[in-house]
């Protein structure tokens, strides 16, 4: 297929290509100080800088199997990624969450227990969020950057995915399908008070509040999945008011799986970053 990382700019409407390839890439974050992306590619994850046309593969030592949930540390110190670790006997998965220096260099594991998947830091640098397979569904999970007891924060039947927090770090923001549809949620952070913010006839995934805590940049497929995000799909990325609650639709793409799995805001709160497809024919 053909992968393509863009930008959207909120205030002139605008996409912006960064880089195109015959080739598949995935979940851009987009650095503290907006010089720079991260991308996954193969396993691997590789910093892209606009405008120069270069790609530099970030070292993550044995974590070579990383998949499309990574992120960057509140301070920008530390890079959360999530491994294919070489498991046995896991169904659902071998998922576990590592953190590494930014730079690159040797990847400490927190997690014990697969599948999980990263999400979301705090924003006190403390403590991540993410998905995790336990007890025979999806749920959302809190947990130390040094390890320890996992915390479970929803445990309604149906999948919780892409937990994140608000900025101040009163909210989660996450996509749910305990109403029996996909739709974007809220949380206290202590996983109380569990608000439903959309309700259409649509698949709704992967809530990004932004730097400010204005807005919610989220991923639409505009034909029902049911608990399914697959790729290759017709999609929209939308807008979430968090003031008044409207809701604009930005721009349609073909993408799904990998377009906006993972925190990919500008810090300026104008622009985010994304991936769309084009198979090839």
């Amino acid at each position: 297929m053909i992968s393509r990382l863009e930008t959207y700019d909120l205030n002139t409407g605008e996409r912006n290509l960064i880089l195109e390839e015959n080739a598949h890439f995935e979940a851009p974050n987009w650095s503290l100080d907006g010089t720079y992306l991260i991308i996954n590619q193969d396993g691997l994850l590789f910093k892209i800088t606009p405008g120069l046309n270069t790609k530099e593969l970030i070292d993550t030592g044995e974590a070579r199997q990383c998949n499309n949930d990574h992120g960057i540390s509140p301070d920008g110190t530390l890079l959360a990624i999530s491994n294919n670790d070489q498991m046995e006997n896991s169904g659902f998965g071998t998922s576990r969450i590592y953190t590494l220096p930014i730079a690159g260099g040797l990847p400490t594991r927190i997690t014990e227990k697969a599948p999980s998947y990263w999400h979301g830091w705090a924003p006190d640098g403390k403590s991540v969020v993410y998905t995790a397979h336990r007890n025979g569904d999806f749920d959302i999970y809190r947990i130390g950057i040094k390890g320890g007891q996992e915390v479970r924060l929803t445990e309604e039947a149906g999948l919780d995915d892409g937990p994140e927090y608000s900025p101040d770090g009163r909210f989660i923001y996450y996509n749910s399908y305990r109403s029996g549809s996909m739709e974007l949620w809220r949380m206290n952070a202590d996983g109380r008070n569990k608000v439903q913010l959309t309700d259409d006839i649509y698949s709704n995934w992967f809530p990004h509040p932004s730097p400010d805590g204005k807005y919610l940049v989220f991923l639409t497929y505009l034909e029902d999945q049911g608990q399914a995000h697959p790729p290759l799909k017709l999609v929209a990325l939308r807008l979430y008011n968090l003031q008044n609650k409207q809701i604009t639709s930005l721009c349609t793409f073909i993408g799904g799986q990998g377009t906006l799995n993972v925190p990919s805001w500008a810090p300026d709160s104008e622009k985010f970053a994304f991936v769309s497809y084009e198979p090839k024919k």
